[in-house]
């Protein structure tokens, strides 16, 4: 038996497809203390010890950093290095970890793993992205930027990197390393077709597919929903205050023959809504995978897991991407022609409607949908994951 330190934040996004390698490795006789910004009781049914930071401190030192393009999202991530790695050093004081996952882009992996001197292995809930590309984004922004704006974020990076590398005697050589945390081995929750340029990726990427975590057969009101045509929509767990988007959805499908479940998250006062139509199901929260998998059509955000979810059961997309790798999602779906992206502005209930009808009647779409979902299954998830994490303890003489 190994003890593993797996080191992630509380976003559902990040946090989901880690629940089933989890539990696969404890299953397997793994012992896992699982850092993540807020308490889960999910990770702990799978067995793990769930200890936290303070999610609203990492938060609050992430937005710090700004929002003016990909390295003002680098200087806040270096920002919540004071949040995370002194609580995970003070609660980890005199413990022993065989090895380490963390997340590919929250949680410090990369610090953490050098001053605790652990193997790791990257968790990457998003496409990879390949430091060519992202060096890429940066010039791009700083060819259109300002070059006071340019000046100050450079300054605050290197400002940032010095006290990091000083306090916590790391080494940080490139915004890459920080935003993506490279490791000897990277688990990534997609199939090589589905990541663009998926065949240029090495050996040490392991495409496993989405982790899909079998959930409980517990009955729930969607359990015996008699339709013959559901749609399902939900714009994610964060950015989902969307009064207006919601609107255009009665206003598209009120007084059709879908039926159409609707998730507007916890911060969403349904009240405020106005009248729902008949035909609608409106609801905080949705079993999300129980649905899909009697859903006709998802209308989604793009969010990777969500897209993920959907796919994996056959269920075409029209995509609304709201912010982060949501835009790339959206390019790759309608490239490989498994749904449309669509934009709200100046968008109308019947052009809305309209494309909504083509492709629930598409048989071409719901042809390349069900091959992604086949391939998706095909790939192992969090199986395969545990699988190549083993392969990789052998490789390095990690054998007990």
């Amino acid at each position: 038996m190994s003890r593993v330190l797996f080191v992630n934040t509380g976003a559902e996004g990040h946090t989901n497809p880690t629940l089933g390698i989890v539990q696969e490795l404890v299953r397997r006789g793994e012992e896992v203390v699982y850092f993540t910004s807020a308490n889960d009781d999910r990770m702990e049914a799978m067995g793990a010890s769930v200890r936290t930071f303070d999610g609203n401190k990492f938060l609050k030192a992430f937005l710090e950093g700004g929002r003016s393009g990909l390295l003002s999202r680098v200087n806040g991530l270096l920002r919540t290095a004071d949040i995370v790695i002194p609580s995970v050093l003070e609660q980890t004081k005199d413990e022993r970890f065989d090895y380490m996952i963390h997340d590919s882009m929250f949680g410090c992996g990369r610090l953490l793993a050098q001053i605790l001197n652990l193997p790791t292995i990257n968790s990457c809930t998003s496409f990879v992205l390949k430091q060519t590309i992202f060096n890429k984004m940066l010039d791009e922004f700083a060819h259109h930027a300002p070059a006071a704006l340019n000046d100050r974020l450079n300054q605050n990076f290197q400002q940032l990197v010095h006290s990091v590398q000083r306090k916590y005697h790391v080494k940080i050589d490139s915004p890459y390393e920080v935003f993506c945390n490279p490791a000897p081995l990277t688990l990534v929750y997609t199939t090589r077709d589905f990541q663009p340029e998926g065949d240029s990726f090495d050996e040490s990427y392991k495409f496993i597919g989405p982790s899909i975590t079998p959930r409980s057969s517990n009955q729930n009101e969607f359990s015996n929903l008699k339709t013959d045509s559901l749609i399902y929509i939900s714009l994610g767990t964060v950015i989902n205050q969307a009064m207006d988007f919601y609107r255009l959805c009665f206003a598209t499908f009120a007084n059709t023959k879908h039926t159409v479940i609707l998730s507007v998250g916890s911060q969403t006062q349904i009240g405020e809504l106005g009248d729902i139509p008949e035909n609608f199901i409106v609801r905080h929260y949705v079993p999300q995978l129980e649905v899909l998998q009697h859903a006709n059509l998802f209308i989604t955000h793009g969010g990777m897991n969500s897209t993920s979810e959907g796919l994996y059961y056959g269920v075409p997309l029209i995509v609304f991407p709201q912010s982060a790798d949501q835009p790339i999602i959206a390019q790759r779906v309608a490239h490989l022609g498994a749904g449309v992206q669509l934009k709200q502005d100046g968008l109308t209930p019947d052009i809305f409607r309209e494309e909504a009808e083509r492709i629930l009647e598409d048989s071409a779409i719901h042809e390349v949908c069900k091959k992604i979902g086949d391939s998706f299954r095909a790939a192992g998830g969090y199986q395969r994951a545990v699988d190549e994490i083993f392969a990789y303890k052998r490789r390095i003489g990690l054998n007990h």
